[in-house]
């Protein structure tokens, strides 16, 4: 079974979290109220980076160095898009 393949798995999981993601961003709940929808979208987002990074960029087994880096860059990225939304938030 293809399923046995973690890759496949993986696949999968970033297929459905993509679906998630698109679908609680379509439903207009990321203002004020949706509060918890927009950490579970970051939340997602970040997690498929980090899936993206390690098994399909290969560098799960890469030297230690690659990894800080790539990851770093990824959880700055993250955190600066969720502090422009939060002054956004604050400046409405």
């Amino acid at each position: 079974m293809w399923l046995r393949n973690p890759l496949n798995r993986i696949w999968l999981f970033l297929l459905a979290a993509t679906v998630v993601t698109f679908s609680l961003g379509e439903s207009g709940l990321a203002g004020r109220a949706g509060v918890v929808s927009l950490l579970v979208m970051f939340g997602l987002a970040y997690t498929k980076g980090i899936l993206v990074i390690l098994d399909f960029m290969e560098l799960r087994h890469a030297p230690l160095l690659w990894r800080v880096l790539l990851i770093g860059w990824l959880s700055l990225v993250v955190a600066a898009i969720a502090l422009a939304w939060w002054l956004g938030l604050r400046a409405a």
